[in-house]
């Protein structure tokens, strides 16, 4: 049952139901607000976990765009969307925000299908100019008005898409408005050039303070006061040789304002008042902290990024017994980078969410943080790959979407030595439908020449990790967003390739096959069918491809009842293969392929159907929860006792081989 928290005092945040009510605040109010707004923010994080740091350093600038634009007539585009907490409190959420990540509850991310004051879903980074400017012209085009503003961080301004769309938008010269929201930070600390040329942007105030002065007295005089303006606009291009030797932006026919200091808003809103009344591109330079008004975020801004439930008296995030997939990768690239001198470690900005964060501090010229640029980060892993290294690939699987071109064109089709570690595989609790984990095998298992491997257990990554570097072509391995399995002998078991194991072995007449990162609850189901004394035996595939398709026929021939799960989508994925594999050769056998069907899996949808948070939540309400394999393997075994035969020729799922 969704919980919604009953606040009992009544307080500025409570008051406001949409932007419009922040109209009536004063100076003194809106700052109250925003500490009000704090207050919540990391109340709420404490408990539910979520993304601290971004939400806590957006607040006044927030605050600020919402006091001086009309939301929803006027629309803002949050990138990525983990800094919208605050538009969330602010367009009439308040009284559910305790419900955020939760199921049924409010999502962590923009979502159309939430508010109309969510224009735009987000979840993946760079995307907010070109979606802003499309929203933009085809308002124009449509004959109609209101503003369109795109917030996007230092961070996501490395993508390569915020480029392009910075070029298309600066030819066109329509009004579009781009804050740019620089921290200094995308998840770990930004690097390389466009990070640097911020810093020195930063450095000069001293133009854009003179001229909003001189604007805002020329237009106040009467009459000659726009002519005066436009003859002063003229000789505006020697002002800026003289003040501002260089500008990126205004290169690209962008108007630039800044760099202003993100925690006043009431400087904030005297700019943004003035800018709300150009007619032609703009990038309002924005100066935060991420973390800003909790120490502790603020001093480990990377830590609080997206971070589960903490102490808020002392900062300390809960911890997990037992050791997770992540550092179990940690802990193996530090090992087998010691002996191997050629193995390097490439990221998108994730260098500690992946785990990778140690390994930059030990062997910090074999480490590569590219920014968020995961096109990049495969090409450039190829060519180290062609120069000799032996470079590992680290990115979620959900964000290894963005460079399916690259690991064709500059990985595979050279058969280039390059090992993807694709973190976050599968079920990915709390982030929403954006980030889940469900495509990478359908995406890749068509690919040439590239292994696709997933791991059980810390055991069995470590053998497969070991196998990738023998090999000189390229591999994937995929694990979950979860701790490693109690081991047992079978996982450290030799990797023989394309062959999987029994990972338990009782002699049943029913089988379960599965991809590694769905063992758990596989494990679990069985447990529920010994209780009932019908005990099932357990084959981990180790291998979505290559796949020795006579052992595995071989090993599955004692059994009438086999149940194939997978973790990723179900269309072009291993389980329904290896279902058409077997009823080719076996067509009286019982047979059934579970993963995951063609819907969105979210986190918290605003009580639509469907909303999901947890692990175990999104399994279920994929039917491939424990309960619900061992219900299947039920429904087989019913089947092959001669209850109910199935009809030969025909797939589970009723589609016709």
């Amino acid at each position: 049952m969704l919980v919604v928290h009953n606040r009992m005092s009544r307080t500025i945040l409570s008051e406001i139901n949409s932007p419009e009510d922040l109209k009536k605040l004063s100076a003194t109010e809106l700052s109250s607000l925003a500490e009000e707004i704090r207050k919540e923010i990391i109340s709420t994080v404490s408990h539910n976990g979520g993304h601290l740091s971004s939400n806590l350093g957006v607040i006044e600038l927030t605050i600020a765009l919402h006091s001086v634009f009309a939301s929803p007539q006027d629309s803002i585009i949050w990138d990525v969307g983990h800094q919208c907490y605050t538009h969330k409190l602010l367009t009439g959420r308040y009284g559910r925000f305790s419900t955020i990540r939760k199921k049924g509850g409010l999502s962590g991310f923009p979502r159309r299908d939430e508010s109309p004051h969510d224009v735009f879903g987000t979840g993946h980074s760079s995307t907010s100019i070109s979606s802003a400017y499309g929203l933009l012209t085809a308002r124009r085009l449509r004959g109609e008005r209101g503003k369109v503003i795109a917030v996007i961080g230092d961070g996501a301004l490395t993508g390569g898409m915020a480029f392009e769309a910075i070029s298309h938008a600066g030819q066109a010269g329509r009004d579009l408005i781009v804050i740019l929201n620089d921290n200094k930070m995308s998840i770990s600390r930004n690097t390389g050039a466009l990070s640097e040329y911020l810093s020195r942007l930063s450095m000069r105030k001293n133009y854009q303070t003179l001229k909003f002065h001189v604007e805002r007295i020329v237009r106040g005089f009467p009459l000659a006061g726009e002519k005066l303006y436009r003859l002063i606009s003229k000789m505006k291009s020697g002002l800026k040789s003289f003040l501002l030797t260089d500008n990126f932006f205004m290169d690209l026919g962008f108007e630039y304002v800044g760099p202003l200091d993100g925690h006043k808003i009431g400087e904030l809103k005297k700019v943004l008042s003035d800018v709300k009344n150009l007619d032609h591109p703009v990038v309002v330079h924005v100066v935060t902290k991420k973390g800003f008004g909790y120490s502790y975020a603020e001093n480990d801004p990377a830590l609080f990024h997206g971070v589960g439930p903490f102490c808020i008296s002392d900062g300390q995030v809960e911890k997990f017994d037992r050791v997770s997939f992540t550092e179990v990768f940690s802990n193996l690239m530090l090992e087998e980078a010691s002996s191997g001198k050629n193995i390097a470690a490439v990221t998108a900005a994730m260098a500690k969410g992946t785990g990778l964060a140690s390994f930059a501090h030990r062997f910090p010229d074999r480490f590569f943080d590219v920014g968020i640029a995961e096109q990049h980060a495969v090409t450039f892993a190829a060519g180290l790959a062609a120069g000799g290294m032996l470079p590992v690939v680290a990115i979620y699987s959900t964000f290894m979407q963005r460079a399916v071109d690259q690991v064709i064109h500059d990985v595979a089709l050279q058969s280039l030595p390059v090992v993807f570690a694709l973190d976050r595989s599968g079920a990915v609790p709390d982030d929403g439908e954006t980030h889940q984990g469900i495509y990478d095998i359908s995406l890749f298992r068509p690919v040439p020449g590239v292994s696709i491997l997933a791991p059980v257990s810390a055991e069995e990554m470590k053998l497969m990790f070991r196998w990738a570097f023998s090999r000189n072509a390229p591999v994937i391995i995929r694990y979950p967003k979860s701790t490693c399995p109690t081991e047992v002998p079978a996982f450290s078991f030799p990797i023989g390739e394309g062959r999987g194991v029994f990972a338990e072995q009782e002699g049943s007449d029913a089988l379960i096959v599965c991809t590694g990162g769905i063992y758990g609850e596989v494990h679990e189901a069985a447990n529920i069918l010994a209780r009932k004394d019908t005990p099932v035996d357990i084959y981990n595939l180790r291998f979505i491809k290559p796949l020795d398709e006579e052992y595995f026929l071989d090993v599955t021939k004692p059994y009438s009842s086999i149940v194939i799960v997978e973790d990723g989508i179900k269309t072009g994925g291993i389980a329904v293969y290896l279902e058409e594999l077997l009823l080719s050769v076996r067509p009286e056998l019982n047979v059934s392929a579970m993963a995951f069907p063609e819907n969105i899996f979210d986190a918290g949808c605003g009580g639509l159907p469907g909303g999901v948070g947890s692990r175990r939540e999104i399994l279920a309400a994929a039917c491939l929860s424990p309960e619900h394999i061992a219900g299947e393997v039920r429904r087989l075994r019913t089947l092959s006792s001669g209850a109910g035969k199935q009809a030969p020729g025909f797939l589970s799922s009723g589609f016709k081989i």
